[in-house]
């Protein structure tokens, strides 16, 4: 039995990567760029609201309160927070797909290994596999 192919990653013996059929790149791909949109889309909107909330700060607040006004910067600030969040997340999207395109999606940047398929299932914009992600967070 033929062992696989192995490269040399950081010091360490990784897999060979098998090559990802044209469907299956297409596949993960309009995945990707649909998610991508999502998630504009979402941000989109919570510009809208940031911009509307803004606004009517600077409409409604005769006659507010210090408990008004607190409120009301606390939840503009809550909308440019996840603003923010969705932002980032749409920027490891568009990192995937260059990933992807480059071929190096599905493989993990500190050790070079597969991530896991139910990984990249449950959060596509993956760049690190489960063991390396554990050791990052425990940093």
């Amino acid at each position: 039995m033929a062992k696989p192919a192995e490269t040399r990653t950081a010091g360490r013996k990784a897999p060979a990567k098998p090559a990802r059929s044209a469907a299956e790149t297409e596949k993960i791909r309009a995945a990707l760029a649909a998610r991508r949109d999502e998630l504009r889309a979402e941000y989109d909107q919570t510009l809208s609201e940031i911009t509307e909330l803004q606004r009517d700060r600077l409409t409604d607040s005769a006659g507010d309160d210090q408990a008004d006004t607190g409120t009301k910067t606390f939840e503009r600030e809550q909308e440019i927070s996840l603003a923010n969040s969705i932002l980032e997340r749409i920027t490891q999207v568009e990192r995937a797909l260059e990933r992807l395109d480059k071929g190096s999606y599905g493989w993990c940047e500190r050790c070079g290994n597969p991530i896991p398929v139910e990984r990249l299932a449950a959060f596509p914009s993956a760049t690190l596999c489960v063991t390396c992600k554990q050791l990052e967070e425990r940093r």
